[in-house]
């Protein structure tokens, strides 16, 4: 009895196993789709409307040196590099707070971001020049602080 039920078994799993893999074969392999959504509702932000976005930030009389610091660092997060405009209005804030560190942190970051495109940090000093000169802000090369 032990013997049949062996057999038996052996040849139940044979055929399982032959017919797992042949059910495998036998269908073809779909993956399952991608889940496409769309999260936002809303208009996209033109680049001019994103632009005055950021200039009506830095421009809030009430700004404080941790609104400026967060709005620089969530500037700096996104995929761009800033325009000369809204790098403006944020210098002026540093100036209106006294804050000339954070100030030249702002042109060290914009040169950071710059990257490997080494005509982009360039023209923005060259943007920014009258702002600078006017706020008496010098440029981290000025200072002799790009080298270390």
């Amino acid at each position: 009895v032990s013997i049949q039920c062996g057999n038996m078994f052996r040849a139940v799993f044979r055929l399982s196993a032959t017919g797992a893999r042949s059910l495998t074969r036998s269908r073809p392999c779909y993956s399952a789709p991608l889940a496409s959504r769309c999260y936002s509702h809303g208009k996209v932000e033109t680049d001019e409307e994103f632009d005055s976005r950021w200039v009506t930030y830095f421009s809030k009389p009430d700004l404080d040196a941790w609104e400026l610091r967060k709005g620089m660092n969530t500037l700096i997060g996104y995929d761009l590099v800033p325009e000369p405009k809204i790098l403006d209005s944020a210098l002026r804030a540093c100036r209106r707070l006294n804050d000339l560190a954070s100030a030249i942190r702002i042109l060290e970051a914009v040169k950071d971001k710059a990257g490997p495109h080494k005509d982009i940090y360039p023209y923005l000093i060259q943007e920014l020049k009258p702002t600078l000169t006017e706020l008496g802000i010098s440029t981290p090369e000025e200072l002799g602080i790009d080298k270390l």
